[in-house]
Parts: C-alpha cells; sequence; structure tokens
C-alpha cells in the first residue's frame, strides 16, 4: 500500500502549485585551510545567470550590562560565504563556510528543473571547496494554502486538522503544529509545520504548510549517492504533501 501511495504522490501535478519557496541544501565540513573568500571568484562564471552578488557577513550578538541599563552589542567577525542571485531574485545560490544551499522562489517550475539547477551549482561549490565531509543533506518546501472563508471546519482541507477539545469553544483564530516523523527503513526525518497565517487579501485565511525532510550523518553521507538520496527525500516529500491534505483542497490549485 505504502509503494501505490508514493507513486500516485510522484504522478500527480498541480498546475498552479501552492509552493512559495523550495530550497535544496548540503551541509559540509570544509578543510580547516579552505578561505571563503575563494567563492567570490565563481564571480566571473556565474555573473550571466546570476549578476547580483552579496557577500553573507558573520556577527556576533552580545548584551552588556551596566547597572541597570542593558545595551547590544553585533560585532562583524568576518565573511561567513556569498549570495549569488538570478537578475530577477527568483534563484538564490548560498555559497557558505558550512554549505550550499539553492533556493527558489515562487513561481516554482518543475522538481527536474529546479534539481538539475541546484546540482551544476552544487559542483561548483565542490569544486572550489572540496568538503572533507556531508553531514546532511535536505528539501524543504514551503507552502502558502490561500482558503476562502467561511471555514466550517479545517478537516474539509487538512486530514490532520488541529482539534479542539468538544466542550471548549470551537472557533480557532490561530494554531501552530510541528511534528518530526522517521522513515527508519530509510533514515530519514522529516519536520512537518502547520500554521495559520494572516490573509491580505479579504475573504481568505492562508495555512503555512512547512515540509523539511533531510538524511543526515555527523560521520558523513556517501557523495556517491546523492542523487538517490535526493529522489527519496522528494518522494517522502510529496507523500506527506498529498496526504496531509484533502481533494477539495487539491482542487484549489489544479486550475
Amino acid at each position: 500500500m505504502e509503494c501505490i501511495v508514493c507513486l500516485m504522490a510522484e504522478q500527480r501535478h498541480l498546475a498552479n502549485a501552492p509552493i512559495k519557496e523550495a530550497l535544496i541544501d548540503f551541509r559540509v565540513k570544509l578543510p580547516s585551510t579552505f578561505d571563503v573568500k575563494s567563492f567570490t571568484r565563481l564571480e566571473d562564471r556565474l555573473k550571466s545567470l546570476y549578476p547580483k552578488v552579496e557577500e553573507i557577513r558573520q556577527v556576533t550578538v552580545g548584551v552588556e550590562i551596566a547597572g541597570k541599563e542593558f545595551k547590544q552589542t553585533v560585532q562583524e567577525t568576518g565573511r561567513a560565504g556569498v549570495f549569488f542571485s538570478s537578475s530577477d531574485g527568483k534563484n538564490v545560490a548560498q555559497f557558505r563556510a558550512d554549505g550550499f544551499t539553492f533556493n527558489r522562489l515562487s513561481p516554482y517550475t518543475q522538481w527536474n528543473t529546479v534539481f538539475a539547477e541546484a546540482i551544476n551549482l552544487w559542483k561548483l561549490y565542490v569544486e572550489t571547496s572540496k568538503p572533507d565531509l556531508i553531514t546532511r543533506v535536505a528539501l524543504r518546501f514551503i507552502n502558502q494554502i490561500s482558503i476562502p472563508l467561511p471555514i466550517a471546519d479545517f478537516k474539509d482541507y487538512l486530514t490532520a486538522p488541529p482539534t479542539v477539545p468538544a466542550t471548549l469553544p470551537q472557533a480557532i483564530r490561530q494554531f501552530l503544529t510541528r511534528i518530526v516523523v522517521c522513515d527508519e527503513e530509510q533514515l530519514v526525518f522529516a519536520n512537518i509545520t502547520q500554521a495559520l497565517q494572516k490573509e491580505k487579501t479579504p475573504g481568505n485565511v492562508v495555512i503555512l504548510f512547512d515540509i523539511d525532510v533531510y538524511k543526515q550523518d555527523e560521520n558523513g553521507l556517501d557523495q556517491g549517492a546523492l542523487e538517490p538520496t535526493f529522489e527519496r527525500l522528494h518522494d517522502l516529500k510529496n507523500r506527506i504533501f498529498f496526504e496531509s491534505i484533502t481533494e477539495r483542497t487539491v482542487r484549489l490549485f489544479e486550475q
């Protein structure tokens, strides 16, 4: 049954998916001698597709106490990496001391296109920094599901909605739920967050549906199996998404 569900999720496609941001993330341990300034040398190679460049600065935040007065201090301690952004700002590549992240902002296109771009940029990261270990890989999809009012019951839209004891008032103004699940066979984890947000458009509410799936090992992941690992992460992300919403919700995004 699990394989059938997985296949259905993998084959299903929403014409107007509610994805506001998708992230493909690698966490690494770099050689102690590596200088993050080396990432700036990629500017010429990336400028045709990623012309916007911004340094990521590392800061330390502290508090100074003098008598009854508290003063916050912010001290810049060095470079942490470089942001490379496309001209429209929809694609962002983060080359950092602790890893690499590719961000795709709305509108989301399709998995194969986004993942191929991320992998090409990841190869540049590896070529430049030569990481000793890859300790974590992750996919994070941040969805915003806009639902028209009135809502009689959140279970019309979510398969695991917030619940209120029957003896209490039932009008829900806000909610936040977060669970962590584990696929013990694959040793893959998922942080699943649902929250009610304010909608700027009158007559609607927005449910934030944040899915963060990952595999980690402080001793290092198999660098030769990264692409199959991401495919498994993507399959799990799809299963979580489609098993967490109802057909009524699906219909909101099929046209």
